[in-house]
């Protein structure tokens, strides 16, 4: 609670790093027990030097997002409960009430409601589920088994992706045997061009996996969903779309028309850690077509009690064992039902305009993409300036803005993801900007 009530005021960087902290956890192991109670007050009070003010109003980097209360609230259950949430049998109230928030989750992006919905452990896991389910899926269309036959002597599979997809595209494929994405041209904010997704589907000849965004890393930016969905399903291919913090984006209407034909997918990717403000580990894997996924991750064996022919929640993910992590993403639905939810969504979005506007408002600053949802990228001329604001803003700690590198340059990355972040900590944030640049003497143009 201590922790809790000091982020409104605290810097957010931490004081001392990794090395400075290793003495005093790694020493010898005791020989005898400590009281469990002393033992989390050490840690609470050694760790705090080297702990990172993530869920602060302040902190606007990596796509992190905070925790709402409810999900906190509920996370703490999880622990204290200690369920292997994998079967239904064996825990029945976590299997309910991960089944609800997935029904809720699918309803509210406006998603297929057949959809098999599984949580992983956050975005890259679930990028591995629904590529994997299409992987299966497209064999089994060209007449292979990969549960029985494995790869070899199977049809190649091409899988075709954004030249600005997110490397958790890349680390899904590499988990599922598929190796790299060929890359298809983007456009200046990162989008695919459907004219060369076009060409590079004429291109393929046999089982194709579409890879989509919704949500570029640096712009925000929205995959052309619709029109990309069309072209790869008139080629019989599965299309994934990874959307970890920018699927989100659905729920509200104000996003409507830039991820139209985003149910079209036949498989979606997020993190409820980002947008939703979740805890982290909690991924959503979720899947369209039936039985795809609980074909890939599906098994059976004599020990494992069914609850009759329900599917259970390890049939969709990889895991035989895991922590309730839907539980927090039912109690954050919860607190905040669809309302809240779509509130939450467009306030991010307007604290983004809203530092893109007054940032772009000082000298010698210049926002290099359209602030289409939360994402804000900044350059402050030359690479070296760009890299000296950066960390001069770092080291003072008053927000924390990580740097990047965009269309081959040096930007500095602002990622509005925090449920708590108000009007005052945006003009905090410029404030410190500002001061960042005056240090590095930047003249205004």
């Amino acid at each position: 609670m201590e922790w809790i009530e000091s982020l409104p005021d605290r810097p957010v960087a931490p004081t001392k790093s990794a090395n400075d902290l290793l003495p005093l956890f790694g020493g010898v192991l005791p020989d005898h027990p400590t009281d469990p109670v002393d033992v989390v007050d050490e840690l609470a009070t050694l760790a705090e030097p080297g702990i990172m003010a993530m869920s602060s109003g302040r902190f606007f980097g990596w796509v992190i997002g905070g925790t709402l209360p409810a999900a906190l609230g509920a996370d703490w259950l999880v622990s204290a409960w200690d369920q292997n949430a994998a079967m239904r049998y064996a825990s029945p109230a976590t299997a309910a009430i991960e089944e609800t928030a997935g029904r809720w989750i699918v309803e509210l992006l406006g998603l297929p409601t057949r959809s098999d919905v599984g949580f992983t452990t956050g975005g890259t896991a679930a990028n591995f589920v629904g590529i994997t389910a299409g992987r299966g899926w497209v064999l089994e269309q060209a007449g292979w088994d990969i549960n029985a036959q494995g790869f070899n002597g199977a049809p190649r599979i091409t899988v075709l992706a954004g030249a600005e997809r997110h490397i958790s595209v890349d680390l899904a494929l590499r988990y599922s045997g598929l190796g790299l994405p060929t890359l298809v041209d983007a456009d200046d904010q990162g989008r695919i061009i459907p004219s060369a997704l076009a060409s590079a589907l004429d291109d393929v000849d046999g089982p194709v996996i579409v890879c989509l965004q919704a949500g570029n890393l640096h712009s925000g930016a929205f995959d052309p969903m619709r029109e990309c969905s069309d072209l790869a399903h008139a080629k019989n291919a599965w299309v994934h779309v990874d959307g970890a913090f920018g699927l989100w984006a659905a729920a509200s209407p104000q996003f409507v028309d830039a991820l139209d034909g985003v149910d079209l997918a036949d498989s979606w990717a997020t993190d409820a850690h980002k947008t939703l403000n979740v805890p982290y580990d909690c991924g959503v894997a979720i899947v369209s077509k039936k039985d795809a996924a609980v074909k890939a991750f599906g098994v059976q064996a004599s020990y494992l009690t069914r609850d009759g022919a329900m599917t259970d929640p390890m049939e969709v993910t990889p895991e035989m064992s895991r922590r309730a992590r839907g539980v927090p993403v039912w109690a954050a639905l919860r607190q905040l039902g669809r309302t809240g939810v779509v509130d939450m969504i467009d306030r991010l979005a307007e604290n983004a305009r809203a530092l893109a506007s007054g940032l772009g408002a000082l000298g010698g600053v210049t926002v290099l993409n359209d602030v289409v949802f939360t994402q804000v990228s900044l350059s402050f001329g030359a690479d070296e300036r760009t890299r000296e604001v950066t960390a001069r803003l770092i080291s003072d700690g008053t927000v924390w803005m990580s740097g990047s590198k965009w269309n081959g340059h040096d930007i500095l990355r602002i990622s509005v993801s925090n449920w708590s972040t108000d009007a005052a900590e945006v003009a905090i944030a410029i404030a410190a900007v500002k001061r960042a640049i005056a240090a590095v003497g930047i003249e205004p143009d």
